[in-house]
C-alpha cells in the first residue's frame, strides 16, 4: 500500500520541529556525483524557513557549494521519534553583521578568534521541500505494534506520521 502523505505550503511547521534540534547532518554534492555528509550546528531557524549554520570560508563544503548549491539536511530526535529531511539551497554569506548579530559564545571552540574571525562565513540555506516523519512515543503504542505484527503478520499503519511541506516558487 502507497503512503499516504499530507501536503502542505507552511514552512512554519518545519521550522517548529526541528527548533529544539541543534544538530543537522548536511550533504553535499563532492566531485560532481559523489554525497558527502557531515554533522553542523543549526543557528536559531528563521520563522521563514531560512536556516543558517556557521563554517569556515576555506572548508571543502563552501568548496562543494561553489559547484552545486543543493544540500539535503537530516535532523533526528530519537527520543521524540521524530524525524525531519529538508532539501533546500545553500549560499554563502559572508556579512559580518550577519555573523556577529548570530554569534553565540559555545561556537568559539569552533572559531577561537571569536566573531571577528576572517575565515568565519555563514551558510545560508532555503528550504525547498521537507519531510517529517513523527508518531506517538508510548512504549504501549510501541508494545501494541509488535504484538499485532506478530499475531496478524501485518505491519501497523501509524496515523498522520509523515508530512511533505513543498514551498512554492
Amino acid at each position: 500500500m502507497a503512503d499516504q502523505v499530507a501536503v502542505s505550503h507552511d514552512v512554519s511547521k518545519l521550522v517548529e520541529k526541528i527548533k529544539d534540534i541543534k544538530i543537522a547532518m548536511m550533504t553535499t554534492i563532492e566531485n560532481g556525483h559523489e554525497l558527502h555528509s557531515r554533522p553542523m550546528y543549526t543557528s536559531q531557524p528563521e520563522e521563514n524557513g531560512t536556516l543558517w549554520f556557521f563554517t569556515e570560508r576555506d572548508s571543502q563544503k563552501v568548496g562543494e557549494l561553489e559547484k552545486d548549491r543543493h544540500v539535503n539536511l537530516g535532523y533526528a530526535s530519537p527520543s521524540d521519534n521524530l524525524y525531519v529531511a529538508i532539501t533546500g539551497t545553500a549560499q554563502v554569506v559572508t556579512d559580518r553583521a550577519k555573523i556577529k548579530e548570530l554569534w553565540s559564545e559555545g561556537l568559539r571552540g569552533w572559531f577561537p578568534s571569536g566573531s571577528d574571525d576572517p575565515n568565519i562565513a555563514l551558510l545560508k540555506v532555503t528550504i525547498d521541500k521537507g519531510e517529517f516523519w513523527d508518531s506517538p512515543n508510548s512504549t504501549l503504542l510501541r508494545a501494541y505494534t509488535y504484538v499485532k505484527a506478530v499475531v496478524t503478520g501485518e505491519r501497523d499503519q501509524p496515523s498522520a506520521d509523515r508530512q511533505s511541506v513543498v514551498i512554492p516558487k
